[in-house]
């Protein structure tokens, strides 16, 4: 079975998840120490995942195959950063893998969920972003509410806003960039990150 971006490449994504993500703040909330992610998955992959993984034909998962679908998860997802895009000042930041992912069902459908870090806490300062986005489109993670994008205790030098590119517009901004390899390419590219959602935090120094 193929999970996620370990298939061949599409325009259209045959996957789609409505997601939640928490940003994590230091004690004195100066700092991106965590994120947390919670991806709930469509019916259908839902039922694909719960096929291919019940091994003993029981109709559920038991918690070893749940295991055995949260490591093949984090497998899939290693050479793809976890769907994470995290910039400070439009650079990339690093992020450590996660050192696990929990897997479970919820009313027929599968949740993922994880915590990752960044290599070094993140300071608030400028503008930093956070998205979660397949590099080659097999999935898509919806947020579907701008307060599933969240970040608590967040001072008030900051402001946030939830930022949703028109991929019309995405695509007309970029177009002397993309080219059909992007879209033919099976590893994905960097110029995805275009079309995800993003979390923006903007930080001014106080004064």
């Amino acid at each position: 079975m193929l999970l996620f971006g370990s298939g061949a490449a599409s325009a259209h994504p045959h996957v789609f998840a409505e997601a939640r993500l928490d940003v994590v703040l230091d004690a004195g909330h100066q700092h991106v120490t965590a994120l947390r992610h919670l991806w709930r998955f469509d019916d259908l992959f839902s039922s694909t995942v719960l096929m291919e993984f019940d091994k003993n034909a029981d109709q559920k998962l038991d918690d070893e195959e749940l295991k055995e679908v949260s490591d093949t998860i984090h497998s899939s997802l290693a050479d793809y950063n976890y769907f994470q895009l995290v910039t400070a000042d439009g650079k990339d930041v690093k992020m450590r893998p996660p050192a696990q992912l929990i897997a479970t069902f919820d009313n027929q459908q599968l949740l993922v969920l994880f915590e990752s870090e960044p290599e070094t806490p993140i300071p608030l300062a400028g503008k930093v972003d956070f998205g979660v986005y397949d590099p080659t489109f097999y999935t898509a993670i919806d947020f579907t509410e701008d307060a599933n994008m969240a970040v608590e205790g967040l001072p008030d030098t900051c402001t946030r806003q939830v930022i949703r590119p028109d991929p019309d517009t995405a695509l007309a901004q970029n177009q002397k960039t993309l080219t059909e390899a992007f879209f033919n390419d099976p590893a994905g590219t960097d110029m995805s990150k275009i079309f995800a959602t993003k979390l923006e935090l903007d930080c001014q120094p106080k004064g």
